[in-house]
């Protein structure tokens, strides 16, 4: 250990601070845009189909340019990536609020991608950094509080502020918590070595073919009915050649992209596999339940973000509780318990209703709060407990890509679930609305004669009823993909206890 690692770093709580600010704003821009669509769509003078691309162009960027994050870090420096980063992010989500058309915000959204793709990643290999590894478990529990927690309020915050100002404040709200973040991080974040590293131009422009075509196929699926469009085709043609031709490469190239020997390390590999399943649970959730709460609750955008709150409560008590019971307490006991609570989550949301109050919702979202919360931290921790200090920027870069990943997945799979066993269960419900049936006479006698409007009126209850059982196969099969995730806890090894602390390099 050299005189440098052994220095202290100072202003640990402040750097936290101001790296989480920066971490926030970027997590809340992935959700917060979503509630502004409808809003958008007639002051760019775009239709409900081309407006998607506002969502699209942005998590199509982040995806490619997340993977490259380890290797500027090495190149320009952690410290400056992230200062550009912040000051490229603010600036285009200013430039998104002065949008004049469909195309400029694309292209500003494109910008906004590209610039946020490396904050999430270097904020959790800063927070590792400054430190010691008996304190990475509550320096995690602080990232994935703000990490987790995002996404929740984001939609709430991008409801209200759509609502009482206007669309363009989703993103001019990024300025002051941009500079404040930009100010602190430049005052107070330690400098880090920089290592000339070749740049794998090859194996970058595979992986990014890919992940480029894997996020397209996955968000634009659903509009073009996925497999019956050539489109979707050939992103599922360029998305496979990529991965294989990518693999292929990195395992026989000198000096690759990202080096093999990073997932030979058990824990991380396996800690990848986990944070997919945690991603498909988390935004696939939140996804469904929004447009539930609105279309079969009836719920304005406020009361679904206050009922939907207290699933963010649960998550920053468990995630402050697990910071510090990671110290006593096997890690792999504690994803146990939280897959095992969010599992127990998934399955009180079987039991939903449309008759019943919001009490089952807010019990629900609690317990799926503390379980992932559970999950989270210790995760975050031990896939990193054994990996090699050099492959720390690019291991923290495919942590949230993989998360992002799993996310994209499980909204589409979700998505594509609701709309299938929607309209099964309308049919096969329908089926039963005929003349012939006594329950319709006791029901409505004028709709058992044939009377348009309270056949309309049935119509309409047979959809709600059909939906909402959507939604029930929805909730159980994110059940099923939880439990089969319990066994990979037993893949994990337990870090060594009293190991040297996580160091930094300063200048």
């Amino acid at each position: 250990m050299t005189a440098a690692q052994k220095q202290p770093v100072e202003h640990r709580g402040l750097i936290t601070l101001v790296i989480m600010l920066a971490t926030i704003m970027q997590v809340l821009d992935t959700t917060i845009a979503n509630v502004a669509l409808p809003s958008m769509t007639g002051d760019l003078d775009a239709s409900a189909d081309t407006i998607n691309w506002v969502l699209t162009s942005y998590i199509v960027a982040a995806a490619i340019m997340t993977p490259v994050t380890g290797w500027l870090a090495d190149r320009i420096g952690k410290r400056e990536l992230f200062l550009v980063s912040i000051v490229g992010f603010t600036l285009a989500s200013m430039a998104c609020g002065l949008s004049w058309s469909l195309p400029s915000m694309v292209g500003f959204r494109l910008l906004q991608g590209v610039f946020g793709a490396a904050i999430v990643p270097l904020s959790q290999t800063f927070l590792l950094d400054i430190n010691p590894r008996e304190k990475a478990g509550q320096a995690m529990a602080l990232w994935g509080a703000g990490i987790m927690v995002g996404p929740i309020i984001g939609p709430t915050l991008g409801g209200w502020l759509t609502e009482s100002w206007d669309w363009r404040w989703v993103f001019f709200i990024n300025l002051p918590v941009g500079i404040v973040a930009f100010l602190g991080c430049a005052a107070w974040l330690p400098r880090a070595e920089r290592v000339v590293r070749r740049f794998d131009f090859f194996g970058f422009a595979m992986l990014a073919i890919a992940l480029g075509s894997l996020q397209l196929m996955l968000d634009r699926g659903a509009e073009v009915e996925w497999f019956a469009a050539l489109e979707i085709w050939i992103y599922l043609f360029l998305m496979l050649t990529g991965f294989w031709v990518f693999v292929i490469h990195i395992l026989g190239a000198e000096k690759p992209f990202l080096e093999p020997a990073m997932f030979a390390d058990r824990n991380f590999a396996t800690g990848l596999v986990f944070i997919f399943v945690v991603g498909i649970i988390l935004l696939a959730s939140l996804a469904l339940l929004p447009p539930m709460l609105s279309h079969i609750f009836g719920y304005p955008v406020i009361t679904t973000g206050l009922v939907m709150a207290p699933r963010g409560v649960g998550t920053m008590i468990s995630m402050l509780i697990a910071g510090r019971m990671l110290r006593f307490v096997d890690a792999r006991l504690m994803v146990t318990a939280g897959l095992s609570l969010t599992a127990l989550s998934l399955h009180m949301m079987t039991g939903f209703s449309p008759q019943m109050d919001s009490t089952p919702i807010v019990l629900s979202g609690v317990v799926q709060g503390l379980g992932l919360g559970l999950v989270f931290v210790p995760l975050s921790t031990v896939a990193f407990a054994t990996i090699a200090p050099r492959f720390r920027a690019d291991a923290t870069s495919l942590f949230s890509l993989v998360r992002n990943i799993g996310s994209s997945v499980g909204i589409s799979m979700v998505t594509v679930m609701l709309t299938h066993n929607s309209q099964i269960n309308h049919a096969e419900l329908g089926a039963n609305v005929t003349p012939y049936n006594p329950q319709l006479w006791q029901l409505s006698p004028d709709a058992a004669q044939g009377g348009l409007q309270s056949l309309a009126v049935i119509d309409r209850l047979v959809t709600q009823q059909a939906t909402m059982i959507g939604y029930i196969d929805d909730f159980r099969l994110m059940m099923l993909i939880t439990l089969a995730a319990l066994p990979l806890a037993l893949l994990l090894r337990k870090p060594r206890v009293g190991g040297a602390p996580v160091t930094v390099h300063a200048d």
